[in-house]
């Protein structure tokens, strides 16, 4: 009997070039890819890749042979499901979304509300937390889907998606400390000023304070806060020059109000990752929403 799962991975594959890559794709893990790979040709009694350090390619005598008919029967596949789809108004259920206040505010915000408008009879749930128990609402399906801080510890069951949005940590300062504004300056230097740091038990604290031992500098903090928007509105008071993810300060930046101070070293770009758990059966819903997302990010 013809397993169609198996031939989407193994078409999946042959177009990415790469098992981690087509993972990502089909949004499974990397095992269930080899694994599905290694039933098909024990199925057809055929080896359907060639494994090399680039990565996977099709074989001559396999992979070579089937691909254009599993890639026309792929597109017949689709093309049934897009007729089926085109009948319905919209996908219906409810998505539990897990994330920050500030990941919502300048990364899902807008998807959220293009989705919306393309699929109105999904009710969306959106729940605000750190993201540590965003995680844990994830564990205790409490949530669907979410949205976290990188890095994070790998959690086996957990499957992470990363780099979905990209968030580059700048220092930042306001008028009372202008003459950070010229030229670069070591990390050390900031020893002399009033430093304002996300609180210690955040996901962006801990990737500064790796950093910075990474490199042998110590900056203790005189001011630490919970919010992105309490940090940006005390540098620009004049309170102390601040840690802060370049995205999340763009306007304030572009009006004038403060300016990136330049270090050397820098600091390293972090991003956004998305979680699912793991094994576990995806609603047409939260489908529908992971594709609208992959296709918009």
């Amino acid at each position: 009997m013809v397993n169609l799962d198996l031939y989407r991975v193994f078409y999946t594959v042959a177009k990415c070039g790469s098992l981690t890559r087509a993972a990502e794709e089909l949004y499974i893990s990397q095992p269930a890819v080899s694994q599905s790979i290694k039933q098909l040709e024990n199925q057809l009694g055929v080896s359907l890749f060639n494994r090399t350090h680039r990565g996977m390619e099709l074989s001559a005598q396999g992979g070579k042979l089937i691909f254009d008919e599993v890639e026309r029967a792929l597109e017949l596949l689709n093309s049934a499901e897009n007729r089926i789809e085109q009948t319905k108004t919209s996908a219906t259920g409810t998505i539990r979304i897990g994330a920050s206040d500030t990941i919502f505010e300048y990364f899902l915000a807008d998807k959220i509300v293009e989705f919306h408008e393309r699929f109105p009879a999904v009710k969306i749930e959106l729940l605000a937390d750190f993201t540590p128990d965003t995680i844990e609402k994830l564990k205790a399906d409490r949530c669907d889907v979410a949205f976290v801080n990188l890095p994070i510890t790998v959690d086996a069951e957990l499957d992470l998606y990363g780099n979905c949005m990209r968030l580059n940590d700048v220092f930042i300062a306001g008028e009372k400390y202008k003459e950070l504004s010229d030229g670069t300056i070591s990390l050390s230097k900031l020893k002399k000023y009033p430093l304002i740091m996300m609180d210690k038990n955040t996901v962006a604290r801990h990737a500064i304070d790796n950093f910075l031992r990474s490199v042998g500098v110590e900056l203790q903090p005189s001011i630490e806060v919970g919010s992105w928007d309490l940090m940006k509105r005390l540098v620009a008071n004049g309170m102390g020059v601040g840690i802060i993810p370049r995205e999340y300060a763009t306007r304030r930046l572009q009006m004038g109000e403060l300016f990136e101070v330049k270090t050397d070293p820098i600091l390293p770009t972090r991003a956004v990752g998305m979680l699912l758990p793991k094994n576990q059966p995806v609603s047409y819903a939260l489908h529908s929403f992971i594709e609208y997302f992959r296709k918009n990010k």
